[in-house]
């Protein structure tokens, strides 16, 4: 319902159409044009004082350009702070010579600090251990002869370390020499350590210890104990075979610790001949490592060759195989026949071998007869190989002929030790 009309006596008054709540009567804020507006109050005398505002900080002026082109080098080597790296970066965004510089400061340190793979460097196992022993030697040593073999199933178990099981069922194909060329066999990942325990097991039964194949072992060498290991089992060998192999290589080194001396002269048979012990831990760290080898190319993974001085006792025991392995190969009608048969300890014809590289060095190799002492006198022709392309020729991975040889003198004599050193390869 509308009310009656409301006088400006009723306690409103009207502004612009709204009512508001009057203020005392004659208040300056009442806007009726009506009224004259109230003045305000004075200032007071006494001036306010006010608190000082700092300036604004100035910025300091960039480096000039002389001292950013001198903090290149810095830059390039990440050895600048974060402002001068902000400072040389903001420059190089506008100044077109400096950038080139940094680049090219940038690639020489990439020359000075290549990529490296993630594997340990061969000696650094040997490094950290001497320097430990260095400061509480060990109260039971590892023989000298022993320390290859500690080293490369150390190194060949850090491979597998990270092996999922699709990876230990990756095909690995073994090679060898034989009968004049090369073989091959097909297996896995998880079969060529089942490979390595086994022929380890030769050294086990030399020392008493349990065979890995059991009291059923096959009589035999390494071909015939891999081959019953790998038909023996009705499923595919799988991962589970790396403990085993692992824990008879502690037990090796292990034992023979404790035996102390003379143990390296105990003789292990290998089937067809035998090695001293020293002898047969060397040559088990070398097929170690070819092996290793092996399962690294099969995986595409790059894996170091041993240590120089480990290298080149492997290197020295294949030499001093080499007068056995070609009077085996004359008996069987495979080398040239003796041109001038001595007695055993009296000079012979001699070849002489020049290793290079990394564990290389000299080995005068008797050519008539494993009994005939090498004479540098009567020394018939010269050989010069690389040590790691000797090593891959007697295991069997590269051919006679695919070697790269300096050679000099008889080329009978160096045709025969070439393929000597290749018929130390086998399965």
């Amino acid at each position: 319902m509308n009310g009656p009309p409301q006088s400006p006596d009723d306690g409103y008054e009207r502004l612009g159409g709204q009512a508001r709540i009057p203020g005392p009567r004659g208040a300056a804020d009442d806007l009726d044009p009506g009224h004259a507006p109230r003045s305000l109050p004075p200032m007071p005398s006494t001036p306010v004082e006010l608190m000082p505002v700092a300036p604004p900080p100035v910025a300091p002026p960039p480096p000039s350009h002389a001292v950013l082109k001198s903090l290149l080098g810095a830059w390039a080597l990440a050895a600048c702070s974060a402002e001068e790296t902000q400072a040389v970066e903001d420059h190089l965004t506008e100044c077109a010579p400096c950038a080139e510089e940094a680049l090219r400061l940038r690639d020489a340190v990439g020359l000075l600090h290549p990529e490296e793979n993630l594997d340990l460097k061969p000696l650094l196992r040997s490094r950290v251990l001497e320097d430990c022993l260095g400061k509480r030697p060990a109260r039971i040593p590892v023989p000298v002869w022993a320390s290859p073999y500690d080293t490369e199933t150390a190194r060949l178990d850090a491979l597998l370390q990270d092996f999922g099981d699709s990876e230990w069922h990756t095909p690995v194909r073994l090679k060898w020499f034989e009968e004049e060329r090369r073989r091959s066999q097909r297996t896995t990942v998880a079969g060529v350590i089942g490979h390595l325990l086994t022929v380890d097991g030769l050294i086990a039964s030399a020392l008493g210890l349990d065979d890995p194949l059991g009291p059923d072992a096959p009589k035999g060498g390494p071909t015939v104990r891999t081959e019953h290991f790998w038909g023996a089992s009705v499923n595919p060998i799988t991962r589970q075979v790396r403990d085993p192999w692992r824990e008879q290589g502690h037990t090796l080194v292990r034992t023979v610790s404790f035996a102390g001396r003379g143990v390296a002269e105990l003789a292990v048979d290998y089937g067809g001949f035998a090695l001293p012990l020293g002898d047969a831990f060397l040559e088990r760290a070398f097929e170690c490592w070819v092996h290793a080898w092996d399962i690294a190319e099969a995986v595409d993974y790059p894996y170091e060759p041993p240590a120089g001085p480990h290298l080149h006792g492997m290197i020295d025991l294949a030499a001093r195989l080499l007068p056995g392995a070609l009077a085996q190969r004359r008996r069987a009608g495979l080398a040239a026949p003796a041109r001038g048969l001595v007695a055993a300890g009296a000079p012979g014809r001699t070849l002489h071998l020049e290793i290079e590289g990394s564990g290389g060095g000299g080995w005068d190799i008797a050519l008539d007869s494993p009994g005939a002492k090498p004479s540098p006198e009567r020394t018939v022709a010269e050989i010069a190989l690389d040590g790691i392309e000797f090593c891959q020729l007697a295991a069997g991975h590269i051919s006679p002929e695919e070697a790269a040889v300096g050679q000099h003198g008889d080329r009978e004599a160096i045709r025969d030790v070439l393929f000597a050193a290749a018929s130390l390869s086998r399965l």
